[in-house]
């Protein structure tokens, strides 16, 4: 089980910051960081969301290692699909971050009339994505980080649904 500190620098690590950089999102110090890191320190409490949120991680998953759960809400308890948010975040070997928030409805629109998510992104590791499958499943009640995909040549995609 990794603890707090491999965690972190796992996550840096593959959103491409420095701690340097890390250090500076966050308004602390790269020693901070570094302590962090290490395991010879924590971050304030207050800093977790901030730090789950820059990752795309729950604050369960930074501090436990849990994975994300994949949830079915139960019909009484779905959201609208206006009010759902697809998160496709793209760290590309080559260095390049793709972080694309749409609303589910502008999804389904898009897939309505033929769009390819390639499109709105333009990173091919995305063509071999079914986003029709992900609209049902959203649609029957699935929520949660639904692709996690580490392609042949290092791209990294995560597709998660709020």
């Amino acid at each position: 089980m990794k603890n707090f500190g491999s965690k972190l620098s796992e996550l840096r690590k593959r959103k491409g910051y420095t701690q340097e950089e890390l250090a500076e999102i966050l308004g602390v110090s790269p020693q901070a960081v570094s302590k962090w890191e290490n395991g010879l320190s924590y971050p304030d409490i207050t800093l977790l969301p901030e730090i789950a949120h820059l990752f795309y991680v729950s604050i369960d998953e930074l501090l436990n290692d849990k994975a994300p759960e994949i949830v079915l809400v139960p019909e009484q308890e779905k959201k609208d699909l206006n009010q759902m948010i697809l998160r496709i975040v793209v760290n590309s070997n080559d260095g390049d971050k793709v972080k694309v928030n749409l609303p589910m409805s502008l999804v389904k629109l898009g897939l309505e009339i033929g769009m390819q998510m390639p499109q709105v992104s333009n990173n091919d590791a995305l063509k071999s994505i079914d986003f029709r499958q992900i609209l049902n499943l959203v649609e029957s009640g699935v929520i949660g980080k639904i692709v996690e995909v580490e392609s042949a040549d290092g791209d990294h995609i995560e597709i998660i649904v709020e």
